[in-house]
């Protein structure tokens, strides 16, 4: 789940966003379509785009509130946007990295204040914003 901390990365960013997506349209397959998207603020065009192993755009927000309705994942959204945020910050510390680390080695274009308050949640984050900060941390773990 992607609000756990990660220690490991996959070979790309796009490999980390595939697993995730994987997971969040396990989430669509196990509860209908109908019902996620009566749950969520995802629309249905996205959510059938996940279930056809596509990566639609997503806030750090929706992808949480698809996360929500998974077993064993907290049911409140906002918890696992807080825990998400919270351990890109104590992946930064274990791996000794500040934004300006993390902006150079960004496979995205976000500059050193950007990454600073998308993580601090003073900015909104895209999923796909999560994932690429989240691969840098996760890749230059000890």
């Amino acid at each position: 789940m992607f609000h756990e901390q990660r220690r490991r990365a996959p070979e790309s960013p796009g490999e980390l966003r595939r697993e995730y997506d994987e997971e969040l349209a396990a989430v669509v397959e196990s509860h209908g379509l109908e019902a996620v998207a009566d749950a969520t603020d995802v629309d249905r065009e996205r959510l059938e785009a996940l279930g056809a192993g596509d990566s639609p755009a997503l806030t750090l927000e929706e992808a949480a509130q698809i996360q929500s309705l998974a077993d064993g994942a907290p049911d409140d959204p906002e918890t696992i946007v807080t825990m998400a945020t919270e351990h890109l910050l104590l992946g930064m510390s274990s791996a000794v990295l500040d934004v300006d680390a993390l902006e150079s080695d960004l496979a995205i274009e976000m500059d050193a204040k950007e990454i600073q308050q998308k993580i601090e949640r003073r900015a909104p984050m895209s999923f796909e914003e999560f994932v690429h900060v989240q691969y840098v941390i996760a890749d230059e773990m000890p």
